[in-house]
Parts: structure tokens; C-alpha cells; sequence
């Protein structure tokens, strides 16, 4: 049911406040996106044929009718406004998308009214803006961002708030003062941005086909939110992923119709003919970048793809299904005195990693541990250089030393090592110790720690840049072979605050990272192309994070305890560890 409320909201002159919905909780969507993945999508059985006769068709219009969320009616002008009402009124008729933002453009005059363009950028605003004179038909409005959205939905939050100043012209119309001049996009407060838009992940491939991969953009909650999710996965994905992940849709691929059609829970997707270029395999793959992709809009439940209005042929893909937030053994992964291994939560028994791989790591004393995700080999450092063992096979030393962030292993056979004192000096070895430089454009600095997401199409990378901690995510980029070859431009998220120690993988969405300060550990979790949110603290001093199961994360404490959050608060576990091992 849709919840309507009218409602005034907050104005420029009152401060707004951040709900405390935190980053988003995967697990909904995760359960959504398996229900729409085993449904039996409508089949599409006619041949695949371009009509050539009958009439034009056009599509539905865009309209941004509420379908969930809070609605907001926001008032028009009042007769006899000065300017600076006018200007206030005008920032809060935002919240009223209906009619493509026609209350807004009320305010505006005859001649600016169409020209004004607020889809072109979402401003989320820290407290209240300030409105300054410039001149007896000029007004400026200075606003502290705490984040931005662009045209594509792509969110970013300010790292550090960013003030910036507006300018605003009037005339009058008819005796009312009206804006001939704004700045196009609109200005939100976080609780008003969190109620009008919301966060969908667009899907993308790994370039092998075995993952799909998340790239998170904000859309209004709007009837025609089905409809921007597939113009937007159509137009590909976000720039510092490209070259990292893949469509399956044929390039040109575009919506045939200016909407996506939802009728009793089918949304019905109408392609351009470019898209008849796609193979048999790929038509499987568009209809599962599509499934996923729609998941998150609670009306749909299963999907019809057509070319010009003709269905076309699209085989059953049970069992070719790609993985989607790949999760790891629910028992955390430690070295315990001599022991190596998986770890029992509550009584603490440690199950030694099997083959001999155990063994043959806890020998050399290792002060770190990465292990794949077959657990068969792994990656481990020590204070005479990072190893590598295979298949329970002689640890063999890759590169000698003690001046690396922990290794980092990836699903193609390769172990990612980084010098702490030169962020520039990445480099990827194969478990043989065939080496690969890596070109990483990442900011000058003290490297923390470097980790290759589960998926492992993306790094994340935490530098003491002198300034303060900086957390950042890449792409990666790779050769026909897939071996390692650069890091994309690199996506600033927002750190813990503190002394650095470490960060890690949560999800395919979420990372976090640990802080130490004077008041103790900060735990920061952030979610990419999303909002972040400063966890509980920990009692005592933490050493070490690690992502855990189902979107866990689990500290190594300074008495080396384990302890877990899956909330909002820490949990002992009864595990005691020397090193947290990471699984992927």
C-alpha cells in the first residue's frame, strides 16, 4: 500500500538531522533478489522478428507518481512574498517531484520555468542555508553538502563538509516576485533525501560471467523507478568501474519505449533492435542483469523482454545463475598459538586447515592470512616476507621483507602485495611467484591495508595520508588473461577516525574500516555509491578487522578475543586469535 502523507517539510532556515537508518541492510534485497531470480520469469517463446507494418507506437509517458515513501505536497508561492521567502519556498517545494517538479517552477518565472532542470544534481545539505544580498534583484544561498547525486543517481558523500554558495536572480510577474535565475538540481535535507529517494543496484558482470557486481545509484521513489533502473543499466556502468566489469547487452542497447511498463507484477521491457544482436548465452545473461537489477522495486515480481514489441526466444538458465554477494565459512578464520584454522564460536576449537595446509603455514609463524575460496591455498606473511602455499605443497616466498600490508589473494591465482611506505607500489604474483606490476594512481601516503573485494573485480585501500585516515575503492583492471594490469581512478568512501589499522570487506556493497582514538577503537561502515554510519564502540583496543558471514564483521581485541557485530553492538565470541584470517 502507498503511504501518502501531506506534509510540510523542513525549511531552509531549520536544521535537518540524519535518521538513524545507517548504511542499507543487504540481507532484504539479497532474499528479493534469490525470490525474483527462482520465479519462473514470463517465458519468451515468439520468434525473434522486427515488425515491419502498423502503426507508430508511442511509449507511456514518465510520470513521477508516488508509490512509496513519504509524499510530499509542498505550497505554491503566496501572494506578496518577498525574495528571500520566495527563494526559501522555492528550495522546499523539492521535496514535490509530481508533475515533473511543477509546484517548484511555480516559483520561477514564465520565461525560466522549463529551462530549470532539477534532475541534473541532488544536494544533500548539512543544517541550515544561509541567504545573503548580492543585489536588489539578487540573492545567494550557502549550504554546507554532505553529499551530492549526479544525473545518473551516482551518490557521493563529502569526506570532509563542503561549503558552497548559490546565486539566485528575480523579477516580478504581475506584481510577484519570481526567480529568472537558479542553479539547475535541487536541495535536500538528509531526512527529506531519505524519504524521497532511494538506493537500487544496478548489476553488471565480472568479465568472467560468475559474479555479478553492484553498482549503487539513487533514484526517486517514483512510479517510474523501473523504468530509470533499466535506462540506467542500459547506459552501463558507473566510470570508475568500467574495465572492470561487463554488460551482456549489446552495445547501443536502449529502451525501444520511453518506459517500462508494470502490469499485475510483470515489468514489461521493451529493447531497441540492437539488442537482436545478442547470442543465445547473452540473452540469458540480459534477462538475469535485468531480474537483478529490478529486484529492489517491491511491485515487480517477474520480467518480459521484447525487441520492438516482438518477444524473442530466451532458454532456460537453471544452473547458469552468477553468483550475487558471495559469502564465506560462517567460522572465523584465526592462528591460534600453533594452530591454523577454522574457529568454533563459543567453545573456541580451532579445525586445522586440511592437506597439510594447516601445518605447514603455523610453521612459519605467520602475522597475517589470506585464504581463497576453495580454502585449498592461501597467502600469508611474516617478518621474513609474504608465502604462498598450494594444495598443501612447500610454502614458497614470493617476495622477502617486513615493509608489506597484509596479502591479499583474488579467484584468478593471484596474490596482491603493497609496500606501506609507497602506495604506487603494487604488485600482483602469481602462486608460483610470477610477478605483474600494478599501475595504481592512489594518493601519496602511509599504505594501512589493501584487500580484493570477494567478487574480485574491485580494491579497497586505506592510507595515513598525514591528514587523516582515507578510505578508497578501484576498479581492477585486467588483461585478456586476467592478470592484473592497473587500479581504476579511485572512490574516496569515509574512514574511521583515528589512528588507521585496518579495513575490510563486508559485503559486494559495504566495507568498513577501524580507527583508534583517544577514546577508543571507531568503526566506521560505508557502503559504495551509499551513505555511511559510525558502529558502536568496542570495549577495550582493537588490532584487527575482518568481514565474517552474512555481513558480519568481527575485531581481533588487544587480549586476542574475538568479538563480532552483526548489529549494532559487539558480541565476545570465545575465540581467542593471534591473527584473524580472511576469507573470500
Amino acid at each position: 500500500m502507498t503511504r501518502t502523507t501531506s506534509t510540510t517539510p523542513r525549511g531552509p532556515g531549520t536544521p535537518g538531522t540524519r535518521g538513524a537508518s545507517g548504511p542499507r541492510r543487504r540481507s532484504p534485497r539479497g532474499l528479493l533478489a534469490v525470490a525474483l531470480a527462482t520465479l519462473t520469469l514470463v517465458a519468451l517463446t515468439a520468434c525473434a522478428a522486427i515488425p515491419t507494418g502498423g502503426p507508430v507506437r508511442s511509449g507511456q509517458d514518465l510520470k513521477d507518481d508516488t508509490v512509496s515513501g513519504v509524499d510530499y505536497r509542498p505550497s505554491g508561492p503566496e501572494k506578496g512574498s518577498a525574495q528571500d521567502t520566495i527563494l526559501q519556498q522555492f528550495i522546499e517545494a523539492a521535496t514535490g517531484a509530481q508533475d515533473n517538479y511543477a509546484i517548484a517552477r511555480e516559483f520561477l518565472s514564465g520565461s525560466f520555468a522549463q529551462k530549470w532542470n532539477p534532475r541534473q544534481s541532488v544536494t544533500v545539505r548539512q543544517g541550515a542555508g544561509d541567504v545573503d544580498r548580492t543585489g536588489t534583484r539578487e540573492l545567494t544561498y550557502t549550504l554546507t553538502a554532505s553529499a551530492t547525486v549526479d544525473s545518473d543517481g551516482e551518490y557521493t558523500q563529502a569526506v570532509r563538509p563542503t561549503s558552497s554558495t548559490l546565486t539566485f536572480q528575480f523579477v516580478k510577474e504581475d506584481g510577484e516576485w519570481r526567480i529568472s535565475y537558479a542553479p539547475d538540481g535541487i536541495i535536500l535535507t538528509p531526512v527529506s533525501f531519505e524519504q524521497v529517494f532511494q538506493a537500487h543496484a544496478l548489476y553488471f558482470y565480472d568479465p568472467t560471467y560468475r559474479f555479478l557486481v553492484p553498482d549503487e545509484r539513487w533514484f526517486l521513489a517514483r512510479s517510474s523507478t523501473s523504468t530509470r533502473i533499466a535506462s540506467a543499466l542500459l547506459a552501463g556502468p558507473a566510470d570508475w568501474l568500467k574495465g572492470a566489469v561487463v554488460s551482456s547487452f549489446p552495445e547501443g542497447t536502449q529502451l525501444s519505449l520511453n518506459a517500462v511498463t508494470v502490469d499485475n507484477g510483470s515489468a514489461q521491457v521493451d529493447l531497441s533492435s540492437d539488442a537482436l544482436r545478442a547470442t543465445t548465452v547473452d540473452k540469458v545473461r540480459m534477462r538475469e542483469q535485468l531480474a537483478r537489477s529490478l529486484s529492489t522495486v517491491a511491485t515487480i515480481s517477474s520480467i518480459t523482454m521484447t525487441i520492438e514489441g516482438a518477444t524473442f526466444s530466451v532458454p532456460d538458465s537453471s544452473g547458469t545463475s552468477a553468483v550475487v554477494d558471495p559469502d564465506v565459512d560462517p567460522r572465523p578464520l584465526v592462528v591460534d598459538d600453533d594452530t591454523v584454522g577454522f574457529a568454533t564460536p563459543g567453545s573456541g576449537d580451532v579445525s586445522t586447515l586440511g592437506n597439510g595446509l594447516g601445518s605447514a603455514i603455523s610453521r612459519l609463524d605467520p602475522t597475517s592470512l589470506s585464504l581463497t575460496a576453495s580454502g585449498s591455498d592461501a597467502a600469508f606473511g611474516n617478518t621474513d616476507g609474504v608465502w604462498t602455499v598450494k594444495n598443501g605443497k612447500r610454502p614458497l616466498r614470493i617476495v622477502a621483507g617486513d615493509g608489506f600490508v597484509d596479502p591479499s589473494v583474488d579467484d584468478a591465482g593471484f596474490v596482491w602485495v603493497a609496500e606501506r611506505s609507497d602506495t604506487r607500489k603494487i604488485t600482483a604474483y602469481g602462486f608460483a611467484g610470477d610477478s605483474h606490476a600494478v599501475a595504481s594512481t592512489l594518493p601519496d601516503g602511509d599504505l594501512v591495508s589493501f584487500q580484493v573485494s570477494r567478487d574480485s573485480t574491485r580494491a579497497l585501500a586505506l592510507v595515513d595520508t598525514g591528514a587523516g585516515a582515507a578510505l578508497y575503492v578501484m576498479a581492477i583492471i585486467r588483461d585478456s588473461d586476467r592478470s592484473p594490469t592497473a587500479l581504476g581512478a579511485p572512490v574516496r568512501l569515509q574512514a574511521a577516525s583515528g589512528e588507521a589499522l585496518g579495513a575490510a570487506w563486508v559485503s559486494d556493497l559495504d566495507v568498513a574500516s577501524l580507527g583508534q582514538t583517544k577514546s577508543g577503537p571507531s568503526v566506521v561502515r560505508a557502503t559504495i555509491g551509499g551513505q555511511s554510519v559510525a558502529l558502536q564502540r568496542p570495549e577495550d583496543e582493537a588490532t584487527q578487522i575482518v568481514g565474517g558471514s552474512a555481513h558480519s564483521l568481527l575485531l581481533r581485541m588487544r587480549d586476542g578475543q574475538v568479538v563480532q557485530s552483526t548489529g549494532g553492538g559487539w558480541d565476545r565470541t570465545g575465540i581467542s586469535a593471534s591473527v584473524l584470517g580472511v576469507q573470500r
